[in-house]
């Protein structure tokens, strides 16, 4: 029997994961990461059944083009022209170009503002540091997604409505999908997690059919990326 398996990436936990993992990459470097991590769950075999990848679906938002009021500088910023901006814009071409991807997009709240680092604001606080020492990179632009985990929740339902899947492996880190979660079990999918390392709630574990995170650590810096891509 041949297990049909849907994998689902919350994107803005899959990058902050990523980036923690595995350093800062190019966004074609990225992609290929991606690929290859999810290639390694459909290699994971279900006792002596085979994986066969339904689809990756990818949820996230493209990068804001409005300017934002900056604390310390006291200028706007040109989000559009931005490093990160140009960075994500490429990461998502990379993906729609890829076999077996479909992305869901999201939109990002109207409000955008820079708010300084809980650390930097600690040692404010603790009087290790002083105003006078801040500097840009003290600051991270604060942005909300608005609609990726309506989209995740959906894409659940009808996947496991229409049993177009035996098995989802959702890659996140929250438990906003718990809802999503009992409801495809109860249609009798199987439902793995994959939080990439990070601390889960002791209370997940009773509404989820597994954890499984297949690479850690530096280990996808030796993997085919080519090879990969073959593989979907």
């Amino acid at each position: 029997m041949v297990i049909r398996t849907a994998i689902l990436v919350d994107g803005g936990f899959y990058r902050k994961r990523a980036r923690h993992q595995w350093g800062i990459k190019t966004s074609e470097e990225r992609a290929k990461e991606l690929t290859a991590y999810c290639i390694a769950h459909i290699k994971k075999q279900d006792g002596h059944s085979p994986r066969h990848l339904y689809r990756i679906l990818y949820y996230d938002c493209l990068p804001s083009r409005r300017s934002v009021y900056h604390p310390l500088t006291k200028q706007n910023i040109d989000l559009e022209k931005s490093e990160t901006s140009t960075w994500t814009q490429a990461f998502m071409d990379e993906l729609k170009r890829r076999r077996k991807y479909a992305l869901r997009l999201g939109t990002l709240a109207e409000k955008l503002n820079y708010n300084l680092n809980p650390l930097v604001t600690r040692d404010l606080l603790n009087g290790k540091r002083v105003l006078d020492s801040l500097t840009m990179d003290d600051f991270e632009l604060y942005v909300q997604q608005k609609g990726v985990d309506m989209k995740i929740g959906v894409d659940i339902a009808s996947l496991s409505y229409k049993h177009q899947v035996d098995q989802i492996i959702l890659i996140a880190g929250d438990s906003d999908f718990v809802p999503a979660a009992k409801l495809a079990r109860r249609e009798g999918i199987d439902f793995i997690l994959d939080p990439m390392g990070a601390d889960i709630k002791a209370d997940l574990f009773e509404h989820i059919d597994g954890l499984e995170t297949p690479w850690k650590h530096n280990s996808l810096m030796n993997t085919n990326p080519e090879e990969c891509q073959e593989t979907l």
